[in-house]
């Protein structure tokens, strides 16, 4: 009954985000494909980025598909400064503005508890994850000051919260974001610069996947979601829109947890 009426009333978006200029990244697959075409579809003329050129035009052509009326992209490796300029750049010079941006990118090149991790890895991890994070909303700051204001949404994880065995290091990268996110908050309210956070919990991706292609890990995972089900991307793409909204006007320095129901305290 729940999966029935969520689909049912996908289909009738509002335009809460008419016009707006939102950026978003590595969103070509996944979870951030699924707020690109949310935010899309309620009116936000989109950018999409990825690694790889391929993935960017065969999202937009989905995209299109879809319903979104205005998407363009570009590649885009975050933790490369030209490559996020470029994505910046190509967002003023065809829409003149900037009003969201939902840092999205993430990597997890090992798999394994925290002090399994290779000090590379743990590296990269946080590179892209945190660094990168800040890096963009840093960059971002002074379109979004001439624009009289905007909204920054980072996607962190559930993980933050209850760490998961097999994603150490990825988790505690996750926890990070909820700090970077409290103290953004509170530096950029003065310019009209709201700052919030999703925490999504296990969200059946490509990503995720070490938490249920197994039967053992399929089984682990599903114990501690208290709904009994994964998420689907679709359901963060709805929160994210949520927040980037004059629905969430009044809300900045939040973390929103969608993860059916899985502990979501530090």
């Amino acid at each position: 009954m729940i999966r029935r009426t969520f689909a049912t009333m996908s289909n009738n978006f509002g335009k809460r985000l008419d016009g707006r200029v939102c950026i978003v990244t590595a969103s070509t697959d996944g979870i951030g494909f699924a707020i690109a075409k949310r935010l899309g579809l309620e009116g936000g003329k989109v950018i999409v980025s990825s690694r790889k050129q391929k993935n960017v035009d065969d999202a937009i052509q989905e995209l299109k598909k879809e319903g979104v009326n205005e998407v363009i992209g570009t590649t885009c490796h975050v933790a490369i400064s030209e490559d996020r300029k470029k994505l910046f750049n190509l967002a003023i010079e065809k829409y003149g503005k900037i009003d969201v941006l939902v840092s999205n990118a993430a990597v997890n090149p090992e798999v394994g508890c925290v002090t399994d991790t290779s000090e590379k890895a743990w590296d990269k991890i946080f590179d892209v994850n945190v660094k990168s994070a800040y890096l963009l909303a840093k960059e971002v700051k002074p379109y979004l000051q001439q624009n009289k204001g905007g909204s920054i949404v980072f996607v962190s994880s559930i993980g933050g919260y209850s760490p998961f065995d097999l994603l150490g290091a990825y988790s505690v990268s996750k926890t990070a974001l909820f700090g970077l996110t409290k103290a953004l908050a509170v530096e950029l309210v003065h310019d009209n610069i709201r700052v919030n956070c999703i925490a999504p919990g296990v969200i059946e991706t490509k990503f995720s996947s070490a938490l249920y292609e197994s039967e053992s890990a399929k089984e682990e995972t599903l114990s501690r979601i208290p709904m009994k089900r994964m998420g689907k991307a679709d359901e963060i793409g709805s929160v994210c829109a949520f927040l980037c909204s004059d629905d969430a006007s009044y809300m900045t320095g939040e973390t929103i947890a969608a993860a059916g129901g899985m502990l979501s305290r530090l």
